[in-house]
Parts: C-alpha cells; sequence; structure tokens
C-alpha cells in the first residue's frame, strides 16, 4: 500500500513538472512586431511574425506597432567560421 501511494505521489509530481514546462517551451521564439499600446503595454503583444499582421490587428484599437525589443537588440549569433 505504502508502494503505491509513493509511486501515485511521484506520477503526480512529474506530471505536475512536464505541465509546467510546457508554456515555457511554447514562448521561447521572440516574433519581431509588437502591438503596442496603453492596454497591451511594453513591450506589448509580441505575436506578429510581419508588420502587416500586426497592423491588421492594432486597426481600429487605440495601439500601434513596434519593434520587439527582445528581437531587436539582441545579440546577433556569429558563424563559426568567421573565426576561420
Amino acid at each position: 500500500m505504502r508502494r503505491t501511494i509513493l509511486a501515485v505521489l511521484a506520477f503526480t509530481a512529474l506530471g505536475s513538472l512536464a505541465g509546467a514546462a510546457s508554456p515555457a517551451a511554447a514562448a521561447t521564439y521572440d516574433y519581431p512586431w509588437c502591438a503596442q499600446g496603453r492596454q497591451e503595454g511594453y513591450p506589448g503583444d509580441c505575436n506578429y511574425r510581419t508588420y502587416e499582421q500586426c497592423q491588421a490587428s492594432v486597426s481600429g484599437r487605440d495601439a500601434y506597432c513596434g519593434v520587439n525589443p527582445r528581437f531587436g537588440f539582441s545579440q546577433q549569433r556569429i558563424s563559426p567560421r568567421a573565426f576561420h
């Protein structure tokens, strides 16, 4: 009985850890455009791959499109070939 309870607790703990890791995995990519405004705050809703997508989303709202600072001002990765 004791082993069964421990097994159930272990599976429950592993399931909750896996569930907690899933949202973080989905948010690993920073899109280049953000809808910014009073309701969105800063940096805003950064779910747009193109400026046109962002413009369509903010149309009719008190918002505008801006560059995602995490995307626009991040350090560029240098290719290993650059050092040869």
